[in-house]
């Protein structure tokens, strides 16, 4: 059964880079033992970077030195303290990728790797755009990978993640996104998705901020094309929930996948993969960034000249259904 979100846009904006930052001022003020790592892209007047000034004893900058960063994040971990390391998200996957495999990953450590400025949010262009960094992720083993919809479920990962053993990757982007859940009481458990909105004539697996977007979507769907469209937060990319997978192939036959990430490699892949060795034969489309660097603009500008927006992504679902 479907959770209860909002398609309000007055109730819209939060930030999950800040809200991860209040959550672990939270969890300290609650007597949480942890340390935490970051770069030079910690602002003092952001909310981690107010926690860096209550509690310096157990920050660490590394300045703009991010391989190092992760590297020791995983010695801090050996020494038996959970360990939140944030890091600029193209950064993290480009330039600490080995220290991620054989630091962090190989060891099988329990460090939470903040990469923030997820998909295209950077707004800084190609060099900084973070699109292949699901795909590294996904082939390093013991590394589980999570995607918050909203700042409210970034909340709860960096909460329940004090109880989760071995490495994880948290992926979040740069600033405002809409909320997707009006109700966070709902129940979060890494590994199994949620039924955002309810449909029966095709399945939307999304993730991140893609999420609204695809919600959005299905709402055009239904008002302009009676196409009923379910949603579905795929929160955890790794290990992903085959099944609710199965589940949604088998109650509406075809398949939509939606993220902020290049189609090769992210989300739609792991999703086709797992669905093609079940033995898948409905409709599946991946709507993603092309394999190209993307064009350079405001992210939503972005959004909606690769389709990503909630009209594109109405558009190619009405498209590959009725084409």
């Amino acid at each position: 059964m479907a959770v209860q979100t909002t398609y309000d846009f007055d109730q819209m904006l939060s930030n999950a880079r800040e809200a991860y930052g209040e959550e672990l001022m939270s969890m300290a003020d609650d007597g949480l033992d942890f340390y935490f790592t970051y770069s030079d892209n910690v602002a003092p007047s952001s909310s981690a970077g107010k926690f860096v000034q209550k509690y310096p004893d157990r920050c660490f900058n590394f300045g703009i030195a991010e391989p190092n960063q992760v590297g020791a994040s995983a010695g801090l971990a050996l020494s038996g303290k959970v360990v939140f390391a944030q890091v600029f998200g193209p950064f993290l996957s480009l330039r600490a990728a080995d220290q991620i495999h054989t630091d962090i990953a190989y060891n099988d450590v329990d460090v939470r790797l903040i990469g923030t400025h997820a998909g295209v949010t950077a707004a800084g262009g190609p060099t900084h755009n973070c699109i292949a960094d699901l795909a590294l992720y996904r082939a390093i083993p013991n590394l589980t990978i999570a995607v918050p919809a909203d700042a409210g479920q970034c909340v709860k990962m960096i909460r329940q993640s004090m109880d989760y053993r071995g490495p994880m990757v948290i992926r979040i982007d740069r600033g405002g996104s809409p909320n997707v859940y009006a109700d966070n009481s709902y129940e979060l458990r890494f590994g199994k998705a949620i039924e955002a909105v309810g449909g029966t004539d095709i399945s939307i697996i999304s993730a991140g901020s893609s999420v609204y977007w695809s919600m959005m979507g299905a709402r055009i769907l239904k008002e302009r094309h009676g196409i009923s469209a379910r949603v579905i937060d795929m929160h955890t990319i790794k290990p992903m929930d085959g099944d609710m997978l199965l589940k949604c192939a088998s109650e509406t036959k075809n398949i939509v996948t939606v993220e902020e990430h290049s189609i090769n490699g992210g989300l739609g892949g792991g999703v086709a993969e797992f669905l093609l060795e079940a033995g898948f034969s409905g409709k599946f489309k991946r709507i993603g960034l092309p394999d190209e660097f993307a064009v350079l603009g405001d992210p939503d500008e972005v959004y909606k000249y690769y389709g990503m927006d909630p009209e594109g992504i109405a558009a190619q679902i009405e498209r590959l259904l009725n084409g």
